[in-house]
């Protein structure tokens, strides 16, 4: 083989190689490593639109927030934490907004884990139009195929609990564990139905991920035809008039489903909107967009049946009570506190090396 033949091989055989990385859950889980927040442009997704006339919190010349934290500047506390977007919202007024390492208001970053507050919201929506008739339902009424699994015992209900007693592997780092296949795989709903229940329902709280898809399921047999990201641009994204396009990241192109775990990919702003629907109660500026019913179960203290106290419905409870939240991994969060007319959006490259239920809460003593 001559040397222009070796060359045209070598290139031939690398360019295979990285189809081949990029096409297969394995592969994929290796060439990218590890979730990180510009994972958007890694996955196909459905747009959801901004609206014409969007809504804007006020701001104010002379916000009230903290001027050091642990004895070194807010702004420097935060962009050593790995922060790239930080809000303080009191009373619809913007009293602190930056953002570091090159992002500004602009900037899109995925939701991770937030993104199973939002289906929370969406299963409220779905129960409020009579598409689904009650969190009591068992999951089969809407997934029959699980029957054969004996998930028959598993109820809407658990699910949002995160009490279901399923199989999972939540860790991100194993490119075998469930985790990571619903992440990087192309066939959720195949491996939904590949899914198994290692104990009782109601019983245990065990955060996993598995449970916030089977609710991406259920939701999406629950609407037919639509498909869940029309379905929140209808009931959310239009109604709260948000002010940027945003999307949330399917599985595969043709006939793919959301991951509903995770991967609504949007603004600091418009994240904090969906924070004021839940501090007003369901509300939009007089209209009631989700019952107040639902937004008051979802935040409330509930030890039943196996269940947290720091969690409700897909959000978490830093003071049962008090206040509430959103999160995702790489430390995305929507913290509200309804009592001070609080709401905190923080989103970043990394966690940090900071507790920030901790800061939220301090910070919400300040007001």
């Amino acid at each position: 083989m001559n040397q222009k033949r070796k060359v045209q091989f070598r290139l031939f055989f690398v360019t295979m190689c990285l189809f081949y990385l990029s096409s297969c859950q394995i592969g994929r889980f290796v060439f990218y490593n590890f979730a990180d927040i510009k994972d958007y442009k890694k996955f196909p997704s459905r747009p959801l639109k901004a609206n014409a006339n969007h809504f804007s919190f006020e701001t104010t010349a002379n916000g009230k927030f903290p001027k050091e934290i642990n004895g070194v500047s807010f702004n420097k506390f935060l962009e050593s934490n790995k922060t790239v977007a930080f809000l303080i919202i009191r009373n619809d007024t913007i009293h602190y907004e930056n953002y570091f390492k090159g992002y500004n208001k602009e900037s899109i970053v995925p939701s991770f884990s937030m993104a199973k507050s939002v289906t929370s919201i969406l299963i409220g929506c779905a129960i409020d139009d009579s598409l689904i008739k009650s969190i009591e339902e068992p999951i089969t009424n809407y997934i029959p195929e699980l029957q054969k699994r004996g998930f028959n015992k598993v109820t809407i209900k658990h699910l949002l609990q995160m009490t279901s007693a399923i199989k999972f592997n939540e860790s991100y780092v194993n490119p075998f564990g469930h985790a990571a296949s619903f992440y990087y795989g192309r066939h959720l709903r195949k491996k939904i139905n590949q899914m198994k229940l290692k104990g009782e329902p109601g019983k245990k709280f065990e955060y996993v991920s598995g449970n916030t898809q089977l609710l991406g399921l259920v939701l999406e047999r629950a609407l037919k035809t639509k498909s869940i990201t029309t379905y929140l641009q209808e009931k959310i994204w239009t109604p709260l008039e948000m002010e940027y396009d945003a999307s949330w990241s399917i599985d595969k192109n043709k006939n793919g489903l959301e991951k509903t775990f995770c991967c609504l990919n949007a603004r600091a702003r418009d994240f904090a909107k969906i924070g004021r629907l839940y501090k007003n109660k369901g509300s939009w500026n007089g209209k009631q967009i989700i019952s107040q019913q639902w937004v008051e179960s979802s935040t409330k203290l509930d030890t039943t049946e196996g269940s947290a106290s720091y969690y409700q419905y897909q959000w978490w409870l830093p003071n049962p009570g008090k206040d509430f939240m959103a999160e995702g991994i790489l430390g995305q969060f929507v913290y509200i506190n309804p009592s001070k007319d609080l709401i905190i959006v923080r989103l970043g490259k990394k966690e940090g090396k900071t507790d920030w239920w901790s800061v939220f809460t301090s910070l919400a003593k300040v007001y």
